[in-house]
């Protein structure tokens, strides 16, 4: 029996609701300004303290006009209801193969975060547990989910693949489309009761399943009780890793100090020229007071694959040792690829960030090597290509 299942009950997108997810920006402010411009953008009930009308409220406190939106836009007929479907998923743009995907429902105790806790879904980065508290809080709330966990399938990738591309090739026109912020095209499909809903349903359970974005809405689902979660299952010819860049807002030591502490600690430091590229793996790039430095940050000789990831050793050396800061502290911002190094640059230029720190993306390769040992990634290390679309199709609870 697959693991993969049809969602219930679910509301469709008619069009003018879809956004990045809530964790995909850099500032706040950003946010603020897609709902000021678009009000259904399901980013007003994914993240309603940030609407116009709520802010200075807590997230908690603007809670209820979440509710309130969400069932503004159903009435006002931005979403329409369907019973017991998958939905197809196509994103394509310019010069990229298409992407794939299938909107389902997955069983929420099939998540595994270790070697000896049996599932086929797979969860592989740390997270910070008051983002996946708000995540409860907002399904309880709602009795709805907004977004869904990107999951790659890696035991039939290949054929899943295949079988969503006629599927979507066959469908004739979409039932809606949404261009999101890089001009791609989203576009989706129903599919309701019937022999293609279960091949595909069997097909994107049938491996395991690797968590490609969404750590903190999967764990969300276990602390909430949910027997099920929203996800796009997708295909590794589907996607692809970009970087995943640091901010800091403000140093607490002068670059000078940070510079010989990280030389105290073991690591190389080399100014550069000028802003070099984005750097290759084993070496970062810190960008601080208009200077450019590469950076060799030293492994743990005893240490796994995971800990001496760029990523793990920017947590630890740089972050903790050299700074004494946490993962979660708020003078940390983390950036996705979406963002260009050039824009981070200039972040620290303008005077809204002291340090820009530019790691090189984790490998297929090395993604691939930690999932299969059961092993936990670093927070935010991973920043896969096309993301899954929120607000698209939601899913109601209970």
């Amino acid at each position: 029996m697959t693991v993969v299942h049809p969602i219930s009950r679910a509301w469709i997108t008619t069009g003018g609701t879809g956004a990045q997810n809530y964790d995909e920006f850099a500032d706040d402010a950003e946010i603020t300004d897609i709902i000021t411009a678009n009000p259904h953008s399901s980013l007003a009930v994914e993240m309603p303290h940030l609407a116009p009308e709520s802010l200075g409220q807590t997230f908690a406190e603007s809670l209820p006009d979440a509710v309130v939106r969400l069932e503004r836009d159903k009435s006002e007929g931005h979403y329409r209801q369907a019973e017991h479907v998958v939905v197809l998923y196509r994103i394509t743009a310019k010069d990229e193969a298409p992407a794939y995907g299938l909107w389902s429902m997955v069983d929420t105790d099939q998540i595994s975060t270790s070697a000896d806790e049996p599932g086929l879904v797979i969860r592989n980065e740390d997270v910070f547990i008051a983002k996946v508290r708000e995540r409860v809080a907002l399904a309880e709330s709602l009795q709805t989910l907004l977004s869904p966990v990107l999951l790659l399938q890696t035991g039939k990738g290949e054929e899943l693949h295949a079988a969503l591309a006629d599927a979507c090739d066959a469908a004739g026109e979409p039932e809606a489309t949404d261009t999101d912020q890089t001009g791609r095209t989203h576009a989706i499909w129903t599919i309701g009761a019937g022999e293609l809903q279960d091949r595909l349903t069997a097909l994107a359970g049938g491996g395991e399943l690797v968590v490609a974005d969404g750590n903190h809405r999967s764990l969300a689902a276990q602390t909430g009780g949910l027997p099920r979660f929203l996800a796009v299952v997708t295909t590794p010819a589907s996607v692809a890793i970009q970087p995943y860049n640091r901010l800091l807002s403000e140093l607490p030591a002068t670059p000078g100090e940070l510079l010989d502490r990280l030389r105290a600690a073991g690591a190389t430091v080399t100014e550069l020229p000028r802003a070099a590229a984005l750097p290759g793996k084993g070496t970062i790039e810190m960008y601080v007071a208009g200077r450019s430095y590469a950076v060799g940050l030293p492994s743990d000789p005893a240490g796994t694959a995971v800990e001496n990831l760029d990523h793990a050793l920017v947590e630890r050396v740089l972050l903790r040792d050299a700074l004494g800061l946490e993962p979660g502290d708020k003078r940390i911002s983390y950036i996705g690829g979406d963002y260009p190094v050039e824009w981070l640059r200039g972040e620290v230029d303008a005077g809204r960030s002291e340090l820009a720190v530019l790691i090189a993306p984790v490998t297929v390769e090395d993604f691939v090597a930690v999932n299969l040992a059961r092993l936990k990634l670093p927070r935010k290390s991973t920043w896969f290509t096309p993301k899954a679309r929120g607000g698209l199709v939601l899913a109601q609870l209970g």
